[in-house]
């Protein structure tokens, strides 16, 4: 029998906001990123993006991949700038980091927002 056991820690990074690095295989159709730099309890239960086009105020939720990346594939040409929510897993916190994808969004750039969790 294996018992694996695992501990979740909190994240520090003083002064840095959330940050996100869009993958290099995104394109107008599928968009992927990697979040870097969440501080506080040191999971995501769920993230969402939000486009300008279309209905503004529906949240889609994007699939976790895996590590730090999450995606959407919504089958439509996604509308920048795009707004991601991020909530965490144990203790539900949210925040939102407003139109942090911007318009002329280009694959393999990061993108950093003006939020982070407090810890």
């Amino acid at each position: 029998m294996v018992v694996e056991l695992v501990i979740r820690v909190k994240c520090k990074h003083p002064g840095v906001t959330i940050a996100f690095l869009v993958d290099a295989g995104s394109n107008p159709y599928y968009f992927a990123m990697i979040i870097e730099y969440e501080d506080g309890d040191g999971d995501l239960g769920a993230v969402e993006l939000k486009q300008s086009g279309g209905d503004r105020e529906l949240w889609h939720p994007m699939q976790h991949s895996w590590g730090a990346t999450w995606m959407l594939k919504l089958g439509s040409q996604l509308q920048p700038p795009f707004s991601i929510r991020l909530t965490t897993l144990t203790l539900h916190h949210t925040l939102v980091a407003h139109n942090v994808i911007p318009f002329n969004w280009q694959p393999g750039q990061t993108y950093r927002s003006r939020v982070n969790f407090k810890t």
